[in-house]
């Protein structure tokens, strides 16, 4: 898969043709998705490009479907700095199991 295909705009539905949401720009190895579409709530969301199956014409078509990709995005919120805080509240890293103080 040429990822160099991928642009702005271009809409990201997955392998069921579920809208998924609107690619910002391509961020190293990640598609970046915009926060202003309806689907993103407010928050930019981040999908890896092994995720991506297809670019077809003005649509990026991952290999997973909606649902497996909208449990899989990761996600940055308005405002954060990426990287400026690698543990919650707990001490925990981001995606461990560690609940509690």
């Amino acid at each position: 898969m040429d990822h160099t295909q991928i642009r702005e705009h271009m809409e990201v539905v997955g392998s069921d043709g579920a809208h998924v949401g609107t690619v910002d720009r391509l961020d190293g190895a990640r598609l970046k998705l915009t926060r202003t579409d309806p689907a993103a709530g407010g928050e930019h969301h981040f999908i890896h490009v092994d995720s991506v199956a297809s670019v077809e014409g003005d649509r990026v078509r991952l290999n997973r479907t909606g649902a497996e990709a909208r449990d899989e995005w990761g996600i940055e919120a308005v405002g954060a700095v990426p990287g400026a805080d690698d543990e919650d509240e707990h001490g925990a890293e981001p995606g461990s199991a560690k609940v509690g103080p």
